[in-house]
């Protein structure tokens, strides 16, 4: 894992420093609340509907129990006893008051912690496969290029002003859990002919008012190339991307309205420049990384009582069948810590869960955790033998919902209860959604679906890319929920097709439930999932128990 050298440290303090005067500025009134806000934005501040909120990064999604026990004392002392993972594999914190912004901002640097990038129309905080360095799939761990891209984007001066925000996403395994082709640039490493590894370049996904499915501009690009190409596409983006209309100021714009071939020259030409302008300065800088990203020394020890538990205990064997991944090393496992109790807010942990998973990872994980995108938290290295420890302190904590890819493992951005920009709710939808499955104790029986809500059409929530989608919408001053089916974020992404008129608030759980019970009754055997079963059939079987009790295909 990185550690900050001195250079860090310094940078984000002097940073604290800076961003201290201009809120001691922004109380006594020297600065408006419009001088202020470009000043906030650049330090992760937001004015939310109720308070300010402060994003803070977890770049690649990695921390270990040093940092998780400082978020957790931050969420006591000066918010209201939790934090909020998010899509992005930040946590935000959702009630700081002004004047203690400054004090957080300190303690997180005591920990090598910040809120730099976390918004703006700059590069955000970089994300990755929250399996990364641990699954049995991987060519490569993308982390060390996570953070070399961290470091080169970190206060850019040449990208500090971007048309608009600017994502990026990568891979080190076929299988894409990091929503590549959803990002601005995606990177999935690829070996080539003489099993080198390298990336596949994708550029211009992104969700929002305007989805589209990132498209390849390189089918393979060398290691040693990526930070001067990464750069390239910056440099065109930030030059050609349009500054006229936010809405389409975007890169997926500029890649749709120049056409990708004839962008993907001007690309090139520009990497030639840059390439050669680099001189091999970022490998090095990459080599010295790497070694910070070493393996932990694996135990080795037997594992059958690990086998054992496993048959004899029928809540454990629910939960490592849902909540378990396999890892490189075949005596150790991959665990998922659903933040999605049946009921709870989807990405929410108490300040007292966050201690536990960082007691957890000190013990039994080599002291290391990460965030997923999909508002999880991870153990990447925990051995089979301590499974069993490890599920019952997190069930003592509220944290073994054995739910890791199920109905009730929802996605869902915090909506009107705390945006500014959302137009509709989106944890009550969840919250509901997940306890109806579970009283009707369907989830297990239906298998792995992906539902993912959004509160407003910046898709925060990844709606497009769920198996079933949901947008909240104001409608003349009334909540409408529009469904998509078909959204996919892995390697065969695709994004949801809309099925038709939208429901009221009162209709979206009762409608989610008839397009499960059409699937229950369609699919060729238990093991066809929702999705293998949405592409087989179509999507009119769906569309006609969606809305046959309503009467609403007649009123489109």
């Amino acid at each position: 894992m990185y550690s900050y050298t001195d250079f860090d440290e310094a940078f984000v303090r002097t940073r604290v420093a800076q961003f201290s005067e201009q809120v001691r500025r922004r109380i006594d009134g020297s600065l408006t609340e419009d001088e202020f806000k470009p000043l906030r934005l650049m330090n992760g501040l937001y004015l939310q509907l109720h308070a300010y909120m402060l994003r803070v990064a977890i770049p690649y999604g990695t921390l270990d129990s040093r940092k998780m026990r400082q978020l957790a004392m931050i969420a006591e002392r000066w918010d209201k006893g939790y934090g909020h993972f998010t899509t992005r594999q930040n946590i935000q914190f959702n009630w700081p008051k002004l004047g203690d912004v400054p004090e957080i901002l300190s303690a997180l640097a005591d920990v090598g912690m910040h809120a730099i990038q976390t918004s703006g129309n700059c590069v955000r905080n970089v994300t990755a496969d929250h399996f990364a360095g641990a699954a049995a799939d991987e060519i490569e761990d993308p982390r060390p290029v996570a953070e070399l891209l961290r470091q080169w984007s970190t206060d850019h001066p040449e990208f500090q002003f971007l048309p608009r925000k600017f994502k990026i996403a990568i891979t080190g395994s076929p299988n894409d859990r990091a929503v590549t082709k959803s990002h601005d640039i995606g990177l999935r490493m690829v070996r080539n002919a003489d099993g080198e590894p390298g990336f596949e370049v994708i550029v211009g996904g992104g969700l929002g008012r305007t989805p589209m499915i990132g498209r390849v501009v390189r089918d393979f690009l060398p290691k040693a190339d990526l930070l001067p190409y990464v750069e390239a596409i910056l440099g065109v983006y930030n030059e050609l991307g349009r500054r006229d209309n936010k809405y389409k100021a975007r890169v997926k714009i500029l890649v749709h309205e120049t056409g990708l071939e004839p962008l993907r020259e001007i690309i090139e030409e520009r990497f030639l420049e840059t390439r050669a302008e680099f001189g091999g300065q970022d490998m090095a800088l990459l080599a010295e990384i790497e070694r910070a990203f070493a393996p932990p020394a694996f135990r080795q020890a037997p594992t059958a009582a690990y086998d054992d538990f496993y048959r004899a205990d029928p809540i454990f064997r629910a939960w490592a069948d849902t909540n378990l991944a396999r890892h490189r090393n075949a005596d150790y496992a991959i665990v998922t810590i659903s933040l999605k109790a049946h009921g709870a807010t989807p990405g929410d942990a108490t300040a007292e869960q966050m201690r536990v998973m960082a007691d957890l990872a000190e013990r039994y994980g080599h002291d290391e955790l990460r965030i997923s995108h999909e508002q999880n938290v991870i153990l990447p290295h925990v051995h089979k033998a301590d499974l069993p420890a490890v599920h019952a302190a997190l069930a003592q904590a509220g944290l073994a919902t054995a739910n890791v890819g199920l109905i009730s493992d929802i996605i869902a951005c915090p909506g009107m209860d705390y945006c500014a920009l959302a137009t509709a709710r989106s944890i009550p939808v969840a919250q509901e959604i997940a306890t109806r499955f579970d009283t009707l104790d369907l989830e297990h029986e239906v298998g792995p679906l992906k539902i993912k809500i959004s509160g407003c059409i910046n898709a925060c929530g990844h709606h497009h890319v769920g198996h079933i989608g949901i947008l909240g919408l104001d409608r003349a001053g009334v909540e409408n929920y529009q469904i998509t089916l078909g959204g996919d974020g892995t390697e065969t992404a695709a994004i949801g097709e809309k099925t038709g008129p939208g429901f009221a608030y009162d209709e979206i759980v009762p409608a989610v439930e008839r397009i499960v019970r059409a699937y229950l009754e369609i699919r060729s055997e238990p093991s066809e999932t929702f999705l293998d079963t949405l592409r087989r059939v179509g999507h009119a079987p769906f569309k006609a128990a969606l809305y046959e009790a309503e009467g609403k295909q007649d009123a489109a």
